[in-house]
């Protein structure tokens, strides 16, 4: 007779701390700032024809994310938040990551999977939350798709396809840092984004998806700076 072998309790889960050298430290501030001025020089065009324009901000958008994830960021298994084993005294510092290899391909994976996966997912969220169902079909695929650069990249980056893990992003229930404060600040932003679009403004920049992508980007540099700083290590508290 045979008996399962016990589980072994999972840690808890820890904030992700950035890299500890000073690239990291200072690209880390900057980022977000970039985001946003890509943003912002594409906005007048993204009102007048959101398909191309979206279209053509994607590539710009990946490039500074995988830029991000591999300057700033520690990828999935490498053991510690900052990157490095500690030194003893007379060694040098070992680098865990094993070069550049260990940085850009799990930045590309990130953004496959992104791009694959939590794309179609984020686009029949927004159709489930009110997208037009018949028509914009190409708006709603590409506000999903920004979504997803935004939010979700860095996550695959730092936590891999774990689906523990994953659950608890979905229930809330990770602890904050600027990747995950990332996250949930670019979600709220696209739902808050939602609310100028059935006010009888009459505006052009009030058409489908321009507000929620703008809230996207918006929530994104907020929460990413929140969630590594004022609220970092908290968790969302439900009563």
């Amino acid at each position: 007779m045979s008996t399962a072998a016990p589980t072994k309790p999972r840690a808890p889960a820890t904030p992700i701390d950035i890299l500890s050298n000073d690239t990291a430290k200072l690209y880390t501030h900057i980022h977000p700032a970039l985001v946003l001025s890509l943003y912002a020089y594409q906005f007048r065009s993204i009102v007048a024809d959101p398909v191309p324009a979206l279209l053509n901000t994607l590539l710009p958008l990946a490039a500074l994310q995988i830029g991000y994830v591999a300057v700033c960021l520690p990828p999935t298994g490498s053991g510690t938040a900052a990157g490095v084993e500690k030194k003893r005294p007379g060694e040098k510092k070992k680098v865990v990551e094993g070069g550049i290899g260990g940085k850009i391909i799990p930045a590309f994976l990130s953004l496959v999977l992104s791009a694959l996966v939590a794309t179609p997912i984020l686009t029949a969220t927004l159709v489930l939350f009110g997208a037009p169902v018949t028509t914009h079909h190409f708006h709603t695929l590409l506000c999903g798709a920004h979504i997803s650069l935004l939010s979700t990249l860095p996550l695959v980056y730092v936590h891999g396809v774990d689906g523990h893990t994953w659950r608890e992003v979905v229930a809330l229930l990770l602890p904050i840092d600027e990747v995950y404060g990332g996250m949930i600040g670019t979600v709220m932003g696209a739902w808050l984004g939602a609310v100028p679009i059935p006010l009888d403004w009459d505006r052009e920049w009030q058409k489908w998806p321009v507000t929620i992508v703008t809230g996207a980007y918006i929530g994104f540099a907020v929460g990413k700076l929140v969630g590594g700083t004022l609220l970092k290590g908290k968790k969302i508290m439900f009563e």
